[in-house]
């Protein structure tokens, strides 16, 4: 890859250039192609609680809040490190966006349209393609009728005669894209953005709506040379992050095959069976397994404590970053 060709990566884009109302054509052409819609016109980018500017920031994940003309919020997620319960979070994050789109009293109509985005450079475990779509259906339980929309009877109603409120479409939509799994093909538009996800770079022929003007845009010579040094910073930041959650998980990943062994080895003993020997084994590999990745996992992030606090970050960011206790930071 040549060093003109390479582009600043989609996180970077999110988290500094897309303030900029002159950079929505970002969003816009990404999510056209994920949505499989024509146009999409961006009406404001949030920053979300977690999106942070100093320099010893959460750099694991980027997020922001998109709204988008036709009042639908849409929550684009990027997740570097692994994250054991990842989908329990992106859930979480969803329904409690919802909960807050109205106040108290507010008719349940106004509740936004929630579509959540998750960009993830781990493995979610959830199967071997790199890109799955979830929402809710309603089938008819003896009829096996699907509902796709709303009732031309019920759209015909005084009550909801100047709404388009839909009772089935308004239910949020997951996507979720497993970078590491996508293998580098174009078939569709949304995979030549993939692509950049993945490679810092288009793929040769990319037409999909507004990449143009990402590669002529994001180009990383076309930065001002302090952007520069702080784009480089952050990639190594990156880097060094990756490196510690990695070791964290295969540090994890020995400790719990020897405990989950042992475990299994010493329950196939007292079970005296084949049966209960495998059950037994299989059990204990899955339970220590667990229990190892979430030790590595602490192991490794006090390690990363300990040398912010060599360097004199306070201790709040190092709280921030880490999620330990101040007051366990101050005692290690």
């Amino acid at each position: 890859m040549s060093k003109e060709k390479r582009l600043i990566r989609f996180d970077w884009a999110m988290k500094y250039m897309l303030k900029d109302p002159s950079n929505y054509y970002i969003a816009e052409g990404f999510l056209c192609a994920l949505l499989g819609e024509k146009d999409i016109t961006v009406k404001s980018i949030l920053d979300s609680e977690s999106n942070k500017t100093y320099p010893e920031d959460k750099f694991n994940r980027v997020d922001v809040l998109i709204e988008d003309s036709e009042g639908r919020n849409i929550i684009i997620e990027i997740q570097q490190a692994y994250e054991s319960d990842y989908l329990y979070r992106v859930l979480y994050g969803t329904s409690k966006h919802i909960a807050l789109s109205i106040r108290a009293g507010d008719s349940y109509r106004k509740i936004a349209k929630v579509i959540s985005v998750s960009i993830v450079y781990f493995n979610l475990g959830i199967g071997e393609d790199y890109l799955y779509h979830g929402k809710t259906h309603f089938i008819g339980k003896t009829t096996g009728e699907e509902i796709h929309k709303d009732s031309e009877i019920v759209g015909k109603m005084k009550l909801l005669k100047n709404t388009n409120f839909n009772k089935i479409s308004i239910y949020p939509e997951y996507y979720l894209i497993q970078i590491d799994k996508y293998q580098d093909v174009v078939k569709e538009t949304i995979d030549e953005w993939i692509y950049w996800f993945k490679n810092d770079k288009l793929k040769e022929g990319s037409k999909s709506k507004h990449i143009d003007e990402v590669e002529k845009n994001l180009k990383i010579l076309h930065m001002p040379k302090e952007e520069q040094d702080n784009y480089k910073s952050y990639l190594e930041r990156l880097a060094v992050d990756k490196n510690i959650w990695e070791g964290a998980i295969e540090k994890g990943l020995k400790q719990g095959r020897e405990e989950g062994r042992e475990e299994g080895r010493e329950e196939g003993r007292e079970e005296g069976r084949e049966e209960g020997r495998e059950e037994g084994r299989e059990e204990g590999r899955e339970e220590g397994m667990e229990k190892g990745i979430e030790k590595g996992k602490k192991e490794s992030l006090q390690e990363t404590a300990i040398k912010m606090k060599e360097k004199n970050i306070p201790m709040e960011i190092i709280a921030e970053i880490t999620n330990l206790k101040v007051k366990e930071i101050e005692n290690l």
